[in-house]
C-alpha cells in the first residue's frame, strides 16, 4: 500500500491535512495515539476514530518480524514478512541505524551479492518501507534509515522518496540521517535534487575501472566510474553534505595498487568520504574476503593520500548475515538445490 493511498483513505473518512499528519506521525514514530495532550477521542474526527483500530491492524500488518538474529557488533539482521507471504530483510544497526529494502530482489546483479541471484519479484511499496521502520521501533530507538538492504532503491524511485518525504517530515529524523543507496541511476540524481527532503547520497562504486565494473555489477547503467563522481560531487556541493562511496573490498580483484592509485584520482578533492567494506563471504560465491589486517592497511594509505576513508565491517559477519543471506536460508528447498549442484 502507498502512503498516498492512506491519505486518500483517511480524507474519505473525514480527515484534514492535520488529522493525516496525527496518524501517519504516530505511525512512522512507533507511538501510541493517546500520547500528548491530543488524544484520538479529543482531535480525530468521528469517521477516522472508528476507523482508527482496523486501520492500525492493516498498517502494522505490512511488515511483521518473522525472525531476528543478534550479531556481535550490536546489529541485529532482520527477517521481515510482507502481507503477500514474501520476504524482505531489514537490519538494525549500532548507533540508532536501521538498513531497509525497498525492493523484494533485485534487477542489478551484482556478481557478490546474494539480493539479486534471483533476479527482481517485486517492489516494495512505500508503506511497507515505512512499516520496516516502524516495525524497528519497536525493538529499540532508530535515529538513521539507510536504503542500502535488498534491491535498488533508484529502480523504485517514487516509493522510495515518497517514504523518504514522510521520514524526513514526520519520521523524526534528520535529513542528513536518510541514506539513499544507488549503484548510480541518473534518474536518481536529478530526482534527489527536487526534493522537499533531500537525503544523503551513497553511490555503489566499487572498483575504478569501467570495464571490471560492468563486469561486478552487469545491469548497472553505464556510467563511467568519473562519470559517477562528477554527479555525485554536483549533488554533495548542492545539499552541503559528503556523498559516500561504496567500495566492497574483493581479495585480489579490487585491492590492487592500481586501484588505489584510481581511487586518489577521482576522490582526492572530492566532497566525499569512501567506505571500504571487506566483503562479507557468501556460500557459493568464488568471491574471498581479504584480512582485516590487509584490509586497514589499504584505508590507512588511501587517507594518507588526501582520501577520507573510513573501514567499516558488514554488520552481523558473525551470523552469516550478508544481505539477502537470510531471506535466502529461509527458502529452504531453493537453498539446498543451490547448495547441491
Amino acid at each position: 500500500m502507498q502512503i498516498e493511498v492512506i491519505r486518500q483513505r483517511l480524507r474519505a473518512l473525514g480527515a484534514k491535512p492535520l488529522h493525516e499528519q496525527r496518524v501517519l506521525r504516530d505511525w512512522v514514530r512507533g507511538e501510541p495515539h493517546d500520547q500528548g495532550r491530543r488524544r484520538p477521542n479529543d482531535f480525530l474526527p468521528q469517521g477516522v476514530r472508528e476507523a482508527l483500530p482496523a486501520l492500525d491492524a492493516e498498517l502494522h500488518g505490512m511488515a511483521r518480524l518473522i525472525s531476528a538474529h543478534p550479531g556481535e557488533d550490536g546489529s541485529a539482521r532482520l527477517l521481515v514478512g510482507l502481507a503477500d507471504g514474501q520476504t524482505v530483510e531489514s537490519v538494525l544497526l549500532p548507533r540508532d541505524g536501521l538498513c531497509v529494502s525497498s525492493q523484494v530482489g533485485c534487477a542489478v546483479g551484482c556478481q557478490f551479492c546474494m539480493t539479486g541471484r534471483d533476479g527482481l519479484l517485486r517492489q516494495v511499496s512505500s508503506g511497507e518501507i515505512i512499516a520496516q521502520v516502524a516495525l524497528a521501533r519497536t525493538q529499540r530507538v532508530v535515529k538513521k534509515v539507510v536504503f542500502m538492504g535488498m534491491g535498488e532503491p533508484a529502480h523504485n524511485l517514487s516509493n522510495v522518496m515518497e517514504a523518504i518525504d514522510l521520514l524526513g517530515t514526520e519520521g523524526n529524523i534528520g535529513h542528513k540521517n536518510l541514506v539513499f543507496s544507488t549503484v548510480g541511476d541518473p534518474r536518481a540524481f536529478e530526482r534527489l535534487a527536487q526534493g522537499a527532503v533531500k537525503p544523503a547520497l551513497a553511490v555503489s562504486l566499487h572498483t575504478t575501472k569501467p570495464a571490471l565494473r560492468e563486469k561486478l555489477l552487469p545491469r548497472a547503467p553505464r556510467l563511467t566510474p568519473k562519470e559517477l563522481i562528477e554527479a555525485g560531487e554536483h549533488y554533495a556541493r548542492l545539499t552541503g553534505y559528503p556523498v559516500q562511496y561504496q567500495w566492497t573490498l574483493l581479495e585480489g580483484i579490487n585491492d590492487g595498487a592500481d586501484e588505489m592509485d584510481g581511487i586518489v584520482e577521482l576522490l582526492k578533492g572530492k566532497y566525499a568520504v569512501l567506505n571500504m567494506i571487506p566483503y562479507n563471504t557468501i556460500e557459493g560465491l568464488d568471491f574471498k574476503r581479504p584480512s582485516w589486517e590487509r584490509a586497514h592497511a589499504i584505508a590507512a594509505a588511501l587517507h594518507q593520500r588526501g582520501v577520507l576513508t573510513k573501514l567499516r565491517d558488514s554488520a552481523g559477519q558473525d551470523v552469516d548475515g550478508g544481505c539477502g543471506q537470510l531471506r535466502a536460508r529461509a527458502e529452504a528447498p531453493r537453498t539446498i538445490a543451490i547448495h547441491s549442484q
